[in-house]
């Protein structure tokens, strides 16, 4: 049977195949599995030539995953949207640090992170997917504080698409915080949850199967569950390739691996790499999959990178479907067992598997704190904590082998209370960020329960 890069399989395998416009629009599968690709399409053999730009090498990467789903030219004017957002010319410049050590800066959208890339490209394919049908749409995501500020500041305003969005209460940055609750649109529901980033996860797969939310219109979800989301993140990847001019190994900061499983993609696709790091915090449930053998939930614990504080990574499904030789059946034995008791054994075959994609190591506070000091002290640059903590990574790591290059995920003065406990002193705020000032916020306060979630979207959409 012939296979098509355009065409999606659930990674439980109990979901009918679809299309690119309806992986979209559903964000997760029937059968409460995440869509993949049927095939990975070849990148072309100079993809990573010099002197394009990065739309051009985003359409390239992008197109095969589409085919005819979506209206002539849709990706196209996604792209000149996204690219117009951004206030850098490369759109995500590497820079060197020092010898073989460099930094891909995703921070520069309208947001000051890396979801900016992703988002902006979702909401201008899924206006494009709606208006070919004149369907309606409720989004929710749920966020540990960039998803979220990125979905509302991409998706407010839309005309067919309702956006619910729920944060963990206190647990994401002032600056985070601030960037879902100023945005004064009557489309966008911000939800603020009594519990943490998991049990915002779980309370979106939970209303995503409630099937009287689905009355009259589609629901779905931004979180990067989505894999429009996931391919809106394969570019930059080949970007920073045809920047450095050779192939590197990549240390990406990651909380819900995302990021990560769009290089492993890129990788796939034929793209020269070297390797791939999984650089987490504290809260370390897939470094210790990775390292262990043993996946288990334990409550997520705050940090200073707050985006990374996530204990069950939603895209690790998909890291076990590839490393499984896309095995459905095994996927779905492994993820509900997860679900049922908080922990499951993986076979050594498994494990073996998931080690020759990824590696991964965890950072803790102090090593955190001690790499925004070093990045300050040697270099004179002041950095995020999840930037931090994906340097802290690299520079462990055997530079002989060939360059390496952590992910810059996010401006600085985002998290500038962290930032300003190291330094003495608060970054630079982005312009975005000094544009917030002091506007009035609007959220609503719920419980961790699916009751409290499904009432609130319920009386939202009314």
């Amino acid at each position: 049977m012939s296979t098509s890069p355009d065409r999606y399989l659930s990674t439980r395998g109990d979901a009918a195949p679809t299309n690119f416009a309806d992986a979209l629009l559903r964000g997760i599968a029937p059968d409460g599995g995440l869509y993949m690709p049927q095939a990975w399409p070849a990148l072309p053999v100079d993809a990573t030539r010099p002197a394009r730009t990065y739309a051009e090498m985003a359409r390239e990467a992008i197109s095969p995953f589409i085919g005819d789903a979506l209206p002539v030219g849709a990706l196209d004017r996604a792209l000149e949207r996204l690219t117009q957002g951004f206030d850098h010319p490369a759109v995500t410049p590497l820079v060197e640090l020092e010898p073989g050590l460099f930094v891909l800066e995703l921070f520069h959208g309208p947001t000051a992170a890396f979801k900016d890339l992703a988002m902006q490209l979702v909401a201008a394919l899924s206006d494009e997917a709606l208006a070919a049908t004149g369907q309606k749409l409720t989004l929710l995501t749920a966020t540990s504080g960039d998803t979220g500020a990125a979905a509302v500041r991409a998706f407010a305003g839309a005309e067919r698409i309702n956006l619910v969005v729920l944060h963990p209460l206190d647990r994401v940055s002032p600056v985070q915080r601030k960037q879902m609750t100023t945005v004064q649109a009557d489309n966008v529901l911000n939800l603020a949850v009594r519990g943490d980033f998991d049990d915002c996860q779980r309370l979106v797969k939970g209303l995503l199967a409630e099937e009287s939310l689905r009355d009259g219109r589609r629901l779905s979800s931004v979180n990067s569950i989505n894999w429009g989301r996931l391919a809106g993140q394969i570019p930059y990847y080949i970007s920073a390739t045809a920047q450095l001019g050779q192939a590197a190994t990549f240390v990406v900061p990651t909380g819900n691996f995302g990021d990560a499983f769009a290089g492993i993609a890129a990788r796939k696709m034929g793209l020269p790499v070297k390797g791939f790091v999984a650089a987490v915090n504290q809260n370390d449930a897939l470094a210790r999959a990775i390292n262990e053998g043993v996946y288990a939930r334990r409550p997520a614990v705050e940090s200073g990178s707050v985006s990374m504080d996530v204990q069950a990574p939603s895209n690790f499904e998909r890291l076990v479907y590839e490393a499984s030789g896309r095995d459905a059946e095994a996927v779905r034995a492994v993820f509900e067992t997860f679900a049922r008791d908080g922990s499951v054994t993986l076979s050594s075959d498994l494990l073996a598997a998931l080690k020759a994609e990824v590696s991964a190591v965890s950072i803790d506070e102090a090593a955190t704190q001690a790499e925004i000091a070093h990045a300050h002290a040697a270099w004179g640059r002041v950095v995020c904590p999840h930037t931090a903590v994906a340097l802290a990574a690299a520079r462990r790591l055997d530079r002989a082998n060939g360059p390496v290059v952590a992910l810059s995920t996010a401006h600085p003065s985002k998290f500038g209370a962290f930032v300003s406990d190291v330094l003495g002193f608060e970054p630079e705020p982005a312009p975005v960020i000094r544009a917030l000032g002091d506007q009035p916020e609007r959220l609503t306060i719920i419980d961790n329960t699916a009751e409290a979630a499904l009432a609130a979207v319920k009386g939202f959409a009314a």
